[in-house]
């Protein structure tokens, strides 16, 4: 196939001279044999041998310094991702499930939002069955939100799977039995936990309630647990959502299958989950250069939030980084990190504000543009009346893919981030909306390379490397680092030289 022409070099002028990048400090072996000769100078105070693990750890923090600041960046895959793998194993230290007939009582949960808003609603309601010694019943999901999907939990995932993979954890049925809700005096109670509740709350205000009536529902559940937990308990929730929670037959086989059709075209491709839609926007309070048409349009839609101040500032919002990327930005920051017009793009979207002119950008900066709309043809047809299963169809895609984008931080996004570091550290890049947006208000007065070289440098650190420190850290969910482990080195050479060095130290 002929190479297409590339519509990314002229929205910038040729002309401009490149600045003076800042020179890095560039890690050397005096820096490594420092940090170990600390190591040894503390350990003759301490008694402290330093062991493979220590050197390990010490060698990962030099490795990834090296990585942000020196390496050039494979855009594609990680060169350290096999050094690290998912880790989230059963400790025989944990409780074990509970049985039904000894629990102390039914829980019942009431899901909230799109498809992965209801996953982490999901995962957290089967640590808080555990920490209750309760017996959790397959969670309800939202029929009521802005999707008004009327899916329920066994049209979208293996509901056996779900409860045998658990069963050595938690106890889930799929419906209270019969003869208990004959036998109760009460409907079961319903009540809402606090955002981000400790383990405490479901102690000393959920369980004496659930004891006492039986069975208690807790509604309105997504982010309702903190992320604040013991190791095994983030463990068992890495075990929910990485592989209890599979999605259903026929949604499997339709993801992999626009999968090998994208495959059968390019050997490798990048996944864009694209948010911008009409109410996200409206959410954000960003403006988009629409004109007083668009300031009207969203600022009517904004109204449906009660809580949302209605006179936010645009600009300010822009500022601070919190207005997602546009289509085209989101093009432009894949061109100016090295993605040719040539590679092939999965965008997973919805109802896209100003539909194909909003697109056309991206579409000519990346001709190789497909959705699943696409891809199916008549596949999707029994899909379409349901939001939920069309976005695990792009769940599914998205995570297959060898280098997946997001333009915002919603729930999606964090989910695949996670799940993409906990199953090989795929390339999962997250853009720095801040600097981004200060870079992109100057670009049509920026030279293409010198554009190209500030978008790398700003994105260093964001590219999803195993040690990557700066996204995600407050969220287990896009950040599971209990789950990862790191591989032993096969090399142990350099290990036995720093114990000699420590020993002559001593």
């Amino acid at each position: 196939m002929g190479r297409k022409p590339d519509p990314a070099k002229p929205h910038y002028g040729g002309g401009s001279a490149s600045p003076k990048t800042a020179r890095r400090a560039q890690p050397s072996p005096v820096f490594l044999g420092t940090a170990l000769f600390v190591l040894g100078f503390v350990s003759l105070f301490t008694g402290h041998i330093v062991t493979d693990a220590d050197w390990s750890r010490s060698r990962s923090r030099w490795r990834s310094n090296q990585v942000r600041n020196t390496e050039p960046i494979d855009i594609w895959k990680s060169r350290y991702s096999n050094l690290y793998y998912g880790c989230s194993g059963r400790s025989p230290k944990l409780r074990s499930a509970v049985p039904e007939n000894s629990s102390t009582g039914y829980l019942l949960i009431a899901t909230s939002g799109g498809l992965n808003q209801q996953r982490i609603g999901i995962t957290d309601a089967v640590v808080v069955a555990w920490i209750l010694n309760a017996t959790l019943v397959v969670p309800e999901l939202d029929h009521r939100s802005f999707w008004k999907d009327d899916s329920e939990f066994s049209d979208i995932f293996d509901t056996d799977w779900f409860i045998s993979y658990l069963s050595k954890d938690v106890t889930v049925v799929k419906r209270i039995p019969y003869e208990v809700m004959i036998s109760m005096d009460k409907l079961p109670w319903t009540m809402r936990a606090p955002r981000k509740s400790m383990p405490e709350f479901y102690i000393d205000e959920v369980l004496p309630i659930l004891m006492r009536r039986r069975a208690l529902q807790l509604t309105k559940f997504d982010y309702r647990l903190t992320n604040d937990l013991d190791e095994e308990l983030q463990k068992l929730r890495c075990r929910v959502n990485f592989h209890a929670l599979r999605f259903k037959k026929p949604i499997q086989t339709l993801g992999k299958k626009l999968v090998r059709r994208l495959r059968v075209m390019s050997s490798r491709y990048v996944a864009i989950h694209l948010r911008f839609e009409p109410d996200m926007l409206a959410f954000s309070g960003c403006y988009y250069g629409g004109g007083e048409k668009e300031r009207k349009e969203l600022a009517e839609i904004r109204k449906r939030w009660d809580t949302l101040p209605q006179d936010l500032s645009a600009e300010d919002e822009r500022t601070r980084g919190k207005c997602p990327l546009t289509p085209h930005e989101i093009g432009l920051m894949l061109r100016a990190l090295g993605f040719g017009n040539e590679t092939y793009l999965y965008v997973a979207s919805g109802e896209i504000y100003g539909g194909e002119e909003t697109l056309r950008p991206l579409r000519e900066l990346f001709p190789n543009f497909y959705t699943k709309e696409m891809l199916a043809g008549d596949d999707l047809k029994p899909f379409l009346p349901f939001s939920s299963r069309l976005a695990a169809v792009d769940f599914i895609v998205c995570d297959e893919s060898d280098v997946f984008v997001t333009n915002n931080n919603g729930n999606m996004a964090k989910v695949l981030a996670g799940r993409r570091r906990y199953m090989g550290h795929k390339r999962t890049i997250r853009p720095n909306t801040k600097k981004l947006n200060v870079l992109f208000q100057t670009r049509n007065q920026t030279g293409w390379d010198t554009f190209s070289r500030k978008v790398k440098k700003i994105q260093r650190g964001l590219m999803g490397e195993p040690d990557d420190p700066r996204h995600g850290r407050d969220d287990f969910h896009e950040m599971p680092s209990s789950c990862i482990c790191q591989r032993v080195p096969v090399n142990r050479s350099a290990t036995i030289q720093t114990r000699n060095l420590l020993s002559q130290v001593r």
